[in-house]
């Protein structure tokens, strides 16, 4: 068994409802060290992070191969598992999507995000064609021998404020979540959504494990874990606190 092939069961199984995998989204190999030592279980990168750290806006703004170099370098800096953020997966085609999987499996990469979303505007894309993409990435993932994590991410909730959220909104997140999963997805990502009780609803009727990223309104992890959870992400907010001190650090240095 590849040194890849071990990681990708090991990040796999840490996906555990009511226990869930925290991720604190790294955007460098120096950010990556840093949060293995302070006791990371795996390693994600966020696409904003990433994008905004070499002067990129979000949106598959930073060059695909970019973003790839800098995965390589995130995976030789760490012994952890690293699931890389591909956005929408690089391409307005399903088969461009499954060579970008290619190119973050062989970066070294054990499991991605792909979000059903159009980069330049944040509509939908109709189910049925992000599901033909999540196939084309596992047909790819499949062919390169590897169990690779494949976070579906649907971006629903970000439709409409949080104040307007819903269970229509999260009906439509569980008919996704099928087709996803039928596709080949492993887990669901709903950025955006921050009620308990919505949460609970999608936790319990989604066929995937339900991943939730924190923000200001998020519930703390401990509830999220009562209502089974699978995983939580931080997102952007590592990269802001990092900037946030180094901003102060900077006015303190030279007052």
């Amino acid at each position: 068994m590849s040194d890849q092939t071990r990681k990708a069961e090991q990040f796999r199984t840490l996906h555990i409802p009511g226990k869930p995998l925290i991720l604190f989204n790294i955007w460098d190999a120096g950010g990556a060290k840093a949060v293995s030592a302070g006791g990371a279980k795996a390693i994600a990168t966020g696409s904003w992070s990433v994008a905004n750290a070499n002067g990129f806006a979000d949106g598959e703004s930073i060059p695909l191969v970019l973003a790839i170099d800098n995965l390589r370098r995130i995976v030789a800096a760490t012994g952890l598992p690293v699931t890389i953020d591909l956005e929408g997966g690089y391409g307005d085609t399903s088969e461009v999507v499954g060579d970008t999987v290619g190119l973050a499996i062989d970066a070294g990469a054990v499991g991605c995000n792909l979000e059903d979303s159009f980069p330049a505007t944040g509509k939908l894309r109709a189910t049925v064609d992000q599901a033909d993409r999540i196939r084309r990435a596992r047909q790819t993932a499949d062919a390169a021998d590897i169990r690779f994590f494949i976070n579906a991410r649907t971006d629903v909730f970000f439709q409409r404020p949080p104040e307007q959220h819903d269970d229509a909104m999260v009906v439509e997140a569980i008919e996704r979540a099928h087709a996803y999963a039928d596709a080949g997805a492993d887990g669901l990502f709903a950025p955006g959504l921050a009620g308990i009780t919505l949460i609970a609803r999608l936790a319990k009727e989604s066929p995937l494990p339900l991943n939730i990223m924190v923000g200001d309104a998020t519930p703390p992890v401990r509830a999220l874990a009562e209502h089974d959870v699978a995983r939580v992400s931080h997102g952007p907010r590592p990269y802001l606190m990092a900037m946030k001190a180094l901003e102060e650090a900077a006015c303190a240095a030279y007052a």
